[in-house]
């Protein structure tokens, strides 16, 4: 019983730690405008691949997710998107780690783990690109914009993809190989008891996915028709505060009287 408690502290610390590090991560990156979004590069993705190849995919995924949308609600720019960070990097996280299985021997193949950062980060980059095409959509832009902005996230996006795995793979390597001499080594590269796809586990991430996916649409969706509710408010304002000086001006025309002149100060 000790040692399943300690286990699960040390497991609850090692989550916390690759969040941290994630975070971090994603904080050394430049910005790069892409119409109506922001895409970056960054370094953020390479610590959820990291946490995914030492650790099993549900530790990895979780560290990944909490890193990253801990980022973005500390961010204005993105703070909207935050639930779907969420699940887009735990997908990332999950899948590397899921991937990332020893051999018979004991030990993982480099290729495997090459090959499990690459897919996790394909996983990542196909949910990442759905969600930037709805994105510009639900905020009043074109197809066509929408297809420029996938274009755009998707050239940064590959970008992110090969600096993370040329990144993520060596320290994992050397890591790997430091942590499995201290007591952190029950956790590297954890091989959970497969219970089927569906299991409470995958029902309530399917579930939460749904929920979060349809609560950032929906707030996205109000604030932008919020916004043209505003613009078209303040269109018609003007418009009519345009008709009312032509009126006047028509009215001083005809009765020959000079304008006052107004002091702006």
């Amino acid at each position: 019983m000790e040692r399943t408690a300690n286990k699960r502290i040390m497991k609850i610390v090692t989550v916390g730690l690759m969040a941290a590090l994630v975070y971090v991560g994603n904080y050394l990156s430049f910005p790069i405008p892409n119409g109506l979004l922001v895409t970056r590069i960054h370094l953020g993705n390479s610590m959820c691949l990291l946490a995914g190849l030492l650790f099993c995919g549900s530790t990895g995924g979780i560290a990944s997710g909490i890193g990253a949308a801990m980022y973005d609600l500390f961010n204005p720019a993105y703070v909207l998107s935050a639930p779907y960070t969420f699940i887009s990097k735990f997908a990332m996280g999950f899948v590397a780690g899921k991937l990332n299985r020893r051999g018979k021997d004991g030990k993982i193949p480099v290729l495997t783990t090459v090959l499990a950062a690459v897919f996790g980060q394909l996983a990542y980059i196909v949910l990442y690109l759905i969600k930037s095409f709805f994105t510009v959509l639900i905020l009043g832009g074109t197809v066509e914009a929408a297809w420029i902005a996938v274009g755009t996230n998707a050239v940064t996006s590959l970008i992110n993809a090969v600096l993370a795995v040329v990144i993520s793979v060596p320290l994992y390597i050397a890591l790997r190989a430091a942590l499995t001499k201290t007591p952190i080594r029950t956790l590297i590269n954890e091989q959970t008891e497969s219970k089927g796809y569906f299991n409470p586990v995958t029902v309530g991430l399917i579930a939460f996915a749904f929920i979060t996916v349809t609560v950032y649409t929906l707030n996205l969706s109000a604030q932008t028709k919020l916004e043209k509710q505003q613009a078209e408010e303040n269109a018609v304002l003007e418009q009519r505060i345009e008709d009312y000086e032509n009126k006047l001006d028509y009215l001083y025309e005809q009765l020959s009287i000079e304008q006052p002149i107004v002091d702006a100060s």
